[in-house]
């Protein structure tokens, strides 16, 4: 059986009415006296108030302005280069690494595809003024695939030591096993899977803000021997002069 709901009846009687009076007088004197507490904390504060409210307002307006001025930025990448997901997933695998390379460029860096054989766990290396040099691996792979740890070991070894880079990252358009991921993460080689694929490529978001790349000072070291770099570099050079 359903239970019925019990209502407040109304006083009766002279007695109930006294009560009730003055229970309701007494609720009343209780508010105005918080009301003027309130009243007296606020004035005896009222500098604390100001400045915080004028803090809160600051702020508010500091971050619609980087929100209007994200977006707008947004809408000038997508003016430049949009790639939808689905004709990534139709590119080969050298055509993907030149996406990869258009969508850095859109982004500000000055890049260039490198990968072939024997190219050591980079396919698109580029530049930044403030973001330093970056390495991109290239998985192209079908949607379901997911791409392992082993693939992140690589580019831990040969990002910062061969190829003086600050920014080591693998890219797919499919995504990445749990433990690629967490690898990634401990030991800084930046992933990204279909998800930041088409926040990155359809959506305009720039790859150092998707990535959280940190602003490096001038002549700060890359990842690993930077050595390493020059000399491959200076054989390169001897190996032409030749």
């Amino acid at each position: 059986m359903a239970r019925r709901r019990r209502r407040l009846r109304r006083p009766r009687g002279t007695t109930e009415l006294v009560a009730a009076s003055a229970v309701s007088l007494a609720v009343l004197v209780l508010l105005v006296r918080a009301a003027e507490a309130g009243i007296r904390a606020a004035l005896a504060h009222w500098p604390v108030l100001a400045a915080l409210a004028g803090a809160t307002s600051v702020a508010a307006t500091v971050w619609w302005a980087r929100r209007r001025t994200a977006a707008r930025a947004s809408l000038q990448r997508l003016a430049t280069l949009r790639l939808s997901l689905h004709g990534i997933d139709a590119l080969g695998d050298q055509e993907f690494e030149y996406a990869l390379r258009d969508l850095l460029v859109r982004d500000g860096w000055s890049a260039r595809k490198v990968g072939q054989q024997g190219d050591q766990a980079a396919d698109v290396i580029g530049r930044h003024p403030a973001l330093g040099r970056i390495v991109l691996q290239a998985k192209h792979t079908k949607v379901g695939a997911k791409v392992g740890s082993q693939v992140m070991y690589q580019v831990k070894g040969t990002a910062g030591p061969v190829h003086g880079a600050d920014v080591a990252v693998v890219v797919t358009n499919g995504s990445f096993t749990r433990d690629a991921k967490a690898w990634g993460d401990r030991h800084g080689v930046h992933w990204i899977d279909r998800d930041r694929l088409s926040r990155w490529a359809e959506h305009g978001v720039a790859l150092h803000d998707l990535l959280r790349l940190p602003v490096r000072a001038p002549g700060r070291r890359a990842l690993g021997s930077l050595s390493a770099a020059r000399r491959i570099r200076q054989e390169g050079v001897h190996g032409s002069a030749r």
